[in-house]
């Protein structure tokens, strides 16, 4: 099938790779066949429901390039599932009785649309997948080619989601300006919340690059600046078993030999316990479109606080969290080149008929390819055990105890 017009749109949260994604998928359609009409919807699925899209027209594509520099999605955002019928006709999406997957199928079909490239997390290229097959059983052919776009870096089969490494750096220099904070009164409590729903993979790769960054300063004890105190004393994960009152022993003689505690906290800790306690009150947490408890809404980093500030005898305490200062930033070097290779890729699989993910497959040698939608699924989680990170817990003194595997 002759590809005459492809169709772009992205979704979910926002990551460090969105613009340039789109940028680099731009480039590449002109680089191959400058004859491919190119249109993008707005505000992702949100956009192919209400028929809200732009041409990418000629000043659009030699503008591309532009796009490696900046973050957020030029395109804009949205959380849409497909298959929600009742959260899509609430929002005005679709009317009373529609399938949201039939308006949007109608919509594609309208467009002539050939190629659909999605970037963004499982939900976004799982949505993908459901609406081409909805679209093969009623005749019309589309091929879906997805991207993967994750902070989190948690989607499974797939090595490294783009954005993740940015937002990684990003977040290690948030948190240098917050733990900064740590002598503005006596025995203080820093709590960064890290972005990281199911898979502490950020939190612990944000703490490595936070500490390397500690290692190439240099301190002046004599003066009270000390490498001790501008450190991280505990990292806590989704992946990790958390013992509140061994810790907050632990925590407590570091309060009081240095005067603070500095703790680093993926969003997903202590999650189910959280929850728990939030449905015993009668206070049952909302969720999103995808069922996803809003933990924005539930502050889970406000919660470790007050678990830690009476036992440590804090005197000053302070939440920051830094995941909407990371996921927008612009990519950095390391993403810039794993958004080329993928870009490229979607691109020629995208021509050649063939539909997936794109992705460095963990199950198969780490190839690039385009990997099956059926294979891809979210909440990967971080494997603790990996030598980096033990030995990170280790510098810092925290007991190595990995958590229960969830119930099935």
């Amino acid at each position: 099938m002759a590809v005459r017009r492809v169709a772009l749109l992205t979704a979910g949260g926002f990551a460090p790779c969105l613009s340039s994604a789109v940028g680099g998928l731009i480039e590449r359609y002109n680089e191959l066949d400058p004859s491919i009409e190119i249109i993008a919807y707005q505000h992702g699925y949100h956009g192919l429901l209400t028929g809200n899209k732009i041409v990418i027209d000629e000043a659009g594509r030699k503008q591309a390039g532009i796009l490696h520099r900046f973050g957020g999605s030029p395109i804009g955002n949205s959380r849409v599932k497909l298959t929600n019928v009742a959260d899509a006709v609430k929002r005005g999406l679709v009317k009373e009785g529609e399938n949201p997957l039939t308006v949007a199928a109608e919509q594609l079909k309208a467009d002539g649309v050939d190629v659909l490239h999605t970037i963004g997390g499982d939900d976004t290229n799982t949505t993908a997948a459901d609406l081409a097959a909805y679209l093969h059983d009623n005749g019309y052919e589309l091929t879906v080619v997805g991207l993967p776009k994750t902070i989190d870096n948690d989607v499974v089969p797939i090595r490294q989601s783009l954005g993740a490494w940015t937002s990684a750096e990003q977040t290690a220099l948030f948190g240098e300006n917050v733990i900064g904070e740590h002598r503005s009164g006596p025995r203080m409590l820093i709590v960064h919340e890290v972005m990281g729903r199911h898979c502490g993979w950020l939190t612990a790769a944000s703490a490595a690059e936070y500490r390397k960054r500690l290692d190439a300063k240099e301190y002046a004890p004599a003066l009270g600046l000390t490498r001790e105190r501008w450190d991280i004393h505990a990292v806590f994960l989704p992946e990790l078993a958390i013992d509140i009152d061994a810790e907050a022993a632990r925590l407590k003689a570091v309060m009081d030999e240095q005067g603070n505690v500095n703790i680093w906290l993926s969003e997903g800790a202590g999650m189910h316990e959280i929850v728990e306690q939030l449905e015993a009150a009668g206070t049952p947490p909302a969720r999103d479109p995808f069922g996803h408890v809003r933990l924005d809404e539930i502050n889970p980093g406000q919660w470790f606080a007050k678990q830690f500030a009476e036992k440590l005898g804090a005197e000053k305490v302070m939440v920051q969290k830094s995941g909407y200062f990371s996921r927008a930033a612009a990519a950095n070097a390391e993403d810039l080149r794993l958004i080329k290779s993928m870009t490229d890729l979607a691109v020629e699989c995208a021509l050649r008929g063939e539909a997936g993910v794109i992705g460095h497959d963990e199950e198969d040698g780490d190839k690039l390819k385009a990997i099956a939608f059926p294979r891809i699924a979210g909440g990967k989680a971080f494997d603790v055990n990996q030598e980096w990170f033990t030995d990170l817990l280790g510098e810092i003194g925290q007991p190595f105890k990995p958590a229960a595997p969830a119930a099935h």
